[in-house]
């Protein structure tokens, strides 16, 4: 696999010249396309502050984060949009899914915005919905669905445009333990089957466990990697349940 993702010497402040915080703390890795990242580390550690960059949302103070040839820390605001809209696909703890649109209509809207033909909207919505197995509730509205079957919309949705790197943060946050280990495996199901390249920010051991790699971030360094290999999940969640305990990081395997 070639690396897709290149994160070089990246900071990012916060404040001004009288108090200033360093979240990023010349931060370096890759990710490598078709592969399942996860980034972990306790409330503080600098992960949701380097989704954020890797997202566009946020920018960075030095450093560089390359998509393939393409430099989004050199971009201007009306192209980094359009790079955003292009390349991401985004899953977060609140499904952000619109209460007045069903379930089918909350995933095409994502495609709508992208100008494609009704005939190719229609095929890659049912596509997605079946893959996410969520075909018996396309007419239903959000309001009437679980937490997990909400999150698999919200994956549809992120999914449809074929995006390059799909960010997840904390997408289990919101769900019960059932949900939760749904919604894992279509991620792994998205990986293996559509090669989708996922990177997921999450403090539980348990998600991290469906993971191909881990990073540890702590105080904004990464300090520990984690490579599932051919371990079993189970002794991969053992790996990254020592690691935090070491560090006094969270996570949990109540599940």
């Amino acid at each position: 696999m070639r690396d897709y993702i290149r994160v070089c010497d990246v900071e990012k402040y916060y404040g001004n010249a009288s108090n200033v915080t360093k979240a990023i703390d010349r931060v370096s890795f890759t990710v490598a396309q078709g592969e399942f990242v996860g980034v972990m580390g306790a409330s503080g550690s600098g992960k949701t502050t380097l989704l954020n960059m890797l997202s566009t949302i946020d920018r960075v103070t030095a450093g560089h984060i390359w998509y393939g040839d393409t430099d989004i820390a050199e971009m201007k605001e009306n192209a980094l949009a359009e790079f955003r809209k292009e390349n991401l696909g985004f899953v977060f703890q609140d499904y952000n899914l619109l209460d007045t649109l069903t379930i089918e209509e909350n995933i095409i809207l994502a495609m709508t915005l992208h100008k494609a033909g009704k005939r190719e909207i229609r095929e890659r919505c049912d596509e997605m919905l079946r893959l996410l197995r969520i075909e018996d509730i396309r007419d239903q509205f959000p309001y009437q669905v679980s937490g997990g079957q909400k999150q698999r919309c919200a994956c549809a949705r992120a999914l449809i445009n074929r995006p390059r790197l799909l960010l997840a943060d904390e997408p289990t946050g919101a769900l019960d333990s059932r949900s939760s280990q749904t919604l894992l495996e279509t991620f792994t199901d998205m990986n293996q089957k559509m090669k989708a390249t996922i990177l997921m920010v999450t403090h539980d051991a348990f998600s991290a466990s469906y993971c191909s790699r881990i990073l540890f971030l702590k105080d904004g360094r990464i300090f520990h990697e984690l490579i599932r290999g051919s371990k079993s999940r189970r002794e991969f969640l053992n790996e990254i349940l020592d690691v935090l305990a070491l560090t006094g990081g969270e996570g949990s395997d109540d599940r």
